[in-house]
């Protein structure tokens, strides 16, 4: 972890309207309820906090609809995705490396804002590829380094999936690469649901393509982009598989509780302003994050001498959610692998996740 520089959207309007009807009354004015376990995923809590077992996936559904309405009590509410503008993608440059087409281009995220992002597109596609978004870590050059410009040659997976197949896309976070952006001036509560918006702006732009099969779609990233990933894959459910390396453990043992490195202009500076950074008063947690995903596939890549990312908060998060994978039928679709390195995505392991990725975008499965 490393400090740098509306209206509500129909997918919110569902997750809003899922915890009113539970609570039985007309409208959505209230707040989701708080559940102070977030380890114990299966309960339901009704609108004056009473809870009961989840049995069922409509349930679950109704859980999941108050994660995602917590988390937007700390990211600030999704914007309207109705009306959404014409993406106008603008090809900047042109690279041929022989077995795929490299192209930096941009696109329109909202009106008065064109995020910029590498577009990597194989030869020889025979009929509609599938397709992975490929979210940067916490790099000065961004999305240059997924695509396989610079940076470190172990997080060229943008590249190295193109390589397998896939059509990828490698847009900038906020602030990074070529995109300068205040998402506070225009109205956002953090620069996490700034991103989510552009990542989810991304999948409109790859559901588009000509060459992208729209219902095979994934997320991929490292550190920043590991978290991000994350994030995006709870609010889009058009992702149809996660890969997060490095990317997150429990609040509650990261940096022994202490969320300072969340809080900042960066990410959700809402977690100082409301919750004193404290886990205890945080209305979400990765534990959450994880089950909201069930139950399309989650790969993650936790190192066992990760500094950023101790390693049994990662462990208590796939704990808590592998309950809810189990209820949705899908056991074996949350895998976790523990390298002994430290803050890096090792080329066996990323063989690993790319394998998984093989078996859910390549296998026919949905």
């Amino acid at each position: 972890m490393v400090s740098f520089p509306a209206k509500f959207s129909r997918w919110t309007v569902g997750l809003i309207l899922g915890y009113a009807m539970l609570a039985d009354v007309p409208g959505a004015e209230q707040r989701p309820p708080f559940y102070e376990d977030k380890m114990n995923l299966l309960v339901l809590a009704d609108a004056g906090g009473k809870e009961r077992a989840i049995s069922n996936a409509k349930d679950w559904e109704k859980r999941r609809a108050h994660i995602l309405a917590n988390m937007e009590e700390v990211m600030g509410p999704l914007p309207d995705r109705s009306g959404l503008p014409a993406l106008e993608m603008e090809v900047v440059a042109t690279e041929d490396l022989g077995d795929l087409v490299r192209r930096k281009v941009t696109f329109v995220s909202e009106p008065g804002d064109r995020l910029p992002a590498y577009l990597l597109v194989p030869k020889g596609l025979n009929g509609k590829a599938p397709a992975m978004l490929c979210l940067h870590q916490t790099t000065k050059i961004g999305k240059g380094e997924p695509a396989g410009v610079g940076g470190i040659p172990d997080l060229h997976y943008a590249l190295e999936l193109a390589r397998r197949g896939y059509v990828t896309l490698a847009p900038d976070y906020v602030n990074f690469g070529d995109y300068e952006f205040d998402p506070y001036q225009k109205g956002y509560a953090s620069a996490t649901m700034k991103g989510i918006w552009n990542h989810m702006r991304a999948v409109d732009l790859l559901q588009s393509l000509p060459e992208v099969d729209g219902g095979r779609i994934g997320c991929i990233g490292h550190s920043l982009g590991g978290h991000n990933s994350m994030y995006l894959s709870a609010f889009d459910q058009r992702l149809k598989v996660v890969v997060s390396s490095c990317g997150f453990n429990s609040f509650f043992k990261y940096n022994n509780g202490d969320l300072t490195g969340w809080s900042h202009q960066g990410y959700m500076p809402r977690i100082s302003e409301r919750y004193g950074k404290d886990p205890n008063r945080m209305p979400f947690d990765f534990t959450e994050v994880v089950a909201a995903l069930a139950p399309r596939g989650f790969f993650i890549n936790a190192p066992k001498k990760d500094s950023n990312f101790e390693l049994s908060g990662v462990k208590d998060c796939v704990r808590a959610a592998a309950p809810v994978y189990a209820l949705l039928g899908a056991p074996n679709r949350l895998r976790a692998v523990h390298p002994n390195a430290e803050h890096a995505f090792p080329p066996d392991i990323r063989e690993q996740a790319y394998a998984f990725v093989d078996g859910i975008l390549k296998s026919g499965a949905r």
